[in-house]
């Protein structure tokens, strides 16, 4: 199992890095949002939503979002040319509509409180999160916001901060996973989370916490940073994002439970699902691109 859990392990990431390297951003968002399609497919299937109509109303919803989001600034564009014609034509004054097209990245704000919502509640009260009652409708509009937030923050990761950083990001997840698992097997003792995640213990969080310092060391000598205010900042920042992975992988250990499902799936080989690859990443993408998007900014400067 191992042996074949590192091949597929080692295919994917050549994939994934070839991806980020080489596609450009409009066909790397159209893969990740495939991805995120084949992810949705399973989430269906743990929520137990059998109907093929409200399948296909789950599809088509997030789809929509999709091309809405990817669309933000084409429709702002359009809306621009019509109201500057209304007012030149009715005599009026306003704002230019597409200074608002930074508009979606408060969309970080509600991504980033679901999971500290998420996570506080599995800290404190896992056999209620393993319990709590919830309406195939919720279910369902759950793992549509969790699934198109991801895909969201993810693709305008790598349009808006490139390809370095957008790797940095998988990286960094990919190594918090293999140091959790390492140092976990070798000294855990103290299970994390035994009522959602038997496996997982307090001593493997923190080889994957400290393996996000590392890489954040790693980064800041590659990339050359000088400041220690900006080392210290992406330092925490990498710390927070692999902390929230890890409560993103319960999240979805949550889910999988309440379905009575070892695996998310069965698409890759040693791996399970699609859900069971991406679930860290999909609680830390959206406050990895905060981070980055605040310090772009110069509100820590």
């Amino acid at each position: 199992m191992l042996k074949q859990r590192i091949i597929t392990a080692t295919l994917l990431a050549t994939l994934v890095v070839l991806a980020v390297f080489e596609l450009p951003s409009m066909y790397f968002s159209l893969l990740i949002a495939t991805i995120t399609l084949l992810g949705a497919n399973e989430w269906l299937n743990l929520t137990n939503v059998r109907s093929p109509l409200k399948r296909g109303f789950f599809f088509a919803s997030l789809i929509g979002a999709m091309l809405f989001i990817h669309s933000w600034t084409y429709l702002l564009e359009a809306s621009a040319h019509i109201l500057d014609f209304l007012a030149e034509k009715y005599k009026f004054q306003m704002d230019d509509i597409r200074n608002q097209s930074g508009l979606l990245e408060w969309l970080a704000l509600p991504a980033v409180f679901f999971w500290i919502m998420t996570m506080m509640v599995i800290r404190n009260s896992p056999e209620g999160a393993l319990t709590l009652d919830l309406s195939p409708f919720k279910q369902g509009l759950i793992g549509w916001f969790v699934l198109l937030m991801s895909w969201m923050f993810l693709s305008r990761l790598r349009t808006f901060f490139g390809e370095e950083m957008t790797l940095y990001f998988l990286v960094l997840i990919w190594v918090a996973d293999i140091a959790a698992f390492f140092v976990g097997k070798k000294w855990g003792t103290i299970k994390l989370s035994p009522e959602i995640s038997p496996g997982k213990t307090v001593q493997g969080m923190y080889g994957a916490l400290g393996s996000a310092v590392v890489c954040a060391a790693a980064i800041s000598l590659i990339m050359g940073f000088k400041e220690p205010m900006i080392i210290a900042d992406f330092a925490l920042l990498s710390v927070l994002t692999v902390l929230m992975s890890i409560y993103g992988d319960l999240f979805f250990s949550v889910v999988k439970r309440r379905a009575n499902a070892k695996d998310s799936g069965s698409l890759l080989p040693g791996h399970g699902g699609i859900l069971d690859r991406i679930d860290s990443l999909c609680a830390g993408a959206p406050l990895f691109y905060a981070g980055i998007y605040l310090e772009s900014v110069g509100l820590f400067s």
